[in-house]
Order: structure tokens, then C-alpha cells, then sequence
């Protein structure tokens, strides 16, 4: 026969062998996916840089539509792509596109979940017809996202200060957008 201590011996065994291979969860209860991507539109106002002839700030703004995606990859790695025509209040036919990709930095707020501020830096070009065509463009910006639901969000603001380097003049068009977005995944 087997003594009591040689029993609790082997009863403590068991019991130690069942732990190490007891899983609480065989799956994560709680997983968020790195990647997403988010499509919107937006409608701008924006002060440009020129009178119709000369450089200088003009009497009239521009008034556009434009879309753009966000490409999340990890929480602090995202980018930001936009198309922007503004076409509309026009001064003898001197509309600007604008299409640019950079970086986007999120920043949080703390007490409020909904609230998505960001700051952007974005490179591409533009197009104006008093340019004879495109030329580069450096673009700083931030804005602030409003989540509505999961799927859907307001751009409630999107401020832009941009550098169009053109000869023989540098001009630095500004202006808002605002806008609605659709996570796609």
C-alpha cells in the first residue's frame, strides 16, 4: 500500500502537470487589427497666392471639392493621400489642383475617444493654368476627426499651408476643408 505522504506526493504532481498545460483562453478575447484604410470627400476654401497676373493675396477665394485615404499601418505609422480641385468663384480661369501623399501623425485625447487630432506633412504637385503646368508642392497641415460610429467619421476641419515652388515666385496658398470619411477595413 501506498503511504499517505507518497499519495499527496503524487496528487500535488497532477495537479502542478494540469497547470502547465490549463489555458484560460485558447483565443485572444480582445485583438485590433494594425491595418485599415478610410476613404472620404472633402469641400475646401482656399485663399490663393496669386491676383490672376501678379503674386499677392487675391480679393477672391477658391472654392473646390477633393477626396483622400488614409492608410494605417500601425499606430504611429500612417499615410495620407489627397486630390483637391478647386474650380469654383475662379479668377479669369485660374483654378489650382492639388494632388499629395505624406505622413499623418495621430495624437490623442485623452477624455475623449471620438476626437482624432492630427498633424500632416505632404508632398506632390499642383496644377494652375496661369502656370503652364504643375510644379511642386510642400503642404503642412492638421485637422481634427470626429468617429461617429465605427464606420463612419466627420473631417470636422482640416487646415492646410502649402509652398507651390514656381519661377520666378514662391507661392504659399492656405485654406480648410471639411469633410465625411467610410472606413473600408
Amino acid at each position: 500500500m501506498l503511504g499517505n505522504r507518497t499519495i499527496i506526493a503524487l496528487l500535488c504532481c497532477a495537479l502542478a502537470a494540469g497547470t502547465l498545460s490549463a489555458r484560460a483562453q485558447v483565443v485572444p478575447a480582445a485583438t485590433k487589427k494594425g491595418l485599415s484604410l478610410t476613404a472620404g470627400g472633402f469641400g475646401s476654401a482656399f485663399q490663393p497666392d496669386f491676383t490672376g497676373t501678379n503674386v499677392g493675396t487675391s480679393i477672391n477665394r477658391l472654392y473646390g471639392v477633393g477626396a483622400y485615404a488614409d492608410l494605417k499601418v500601425t499606430r504611429w505609422v500612417q499615410i495620407e493621400a489627397e486630390a483637391r480641385w478647386l474650380r469654383f468663384n475662379q479668377y479669369q480661369k485660374n483654378g489650382e489642383d492639388n494632388y499629395l501623399i505624406g505622413p499623418r501623425v495621430p495624437f490623442s485625447v485623452r477624455h475623449f475617444p471620438r476626437v482624432k487630432p492630427y498633424g500632416k506633412v505632404l508632398v506632390g504637385y499642383g496644377k494652375s493654368d496661369f502656370l503652364y503646368g504643375s510644379t511642386f508642392n510642400l503642404a503642412f497641415g492638421g485637422g481634427v476627426d470626429y468617429r461617429l460610429n465605427n464606420r463612419f467619421s466627420i473631417r470636422a476641419f482640416d487646415l492646410e499651408y502649402q509652398r507651390w515652388s514656381t519661377a520666378p515666385a514662391t507661392l504659399y496658398p492656405y485654406g480648410a476643408s471639411v469633410g465625411l470619411s467610410y472606413k473600408i477595413f
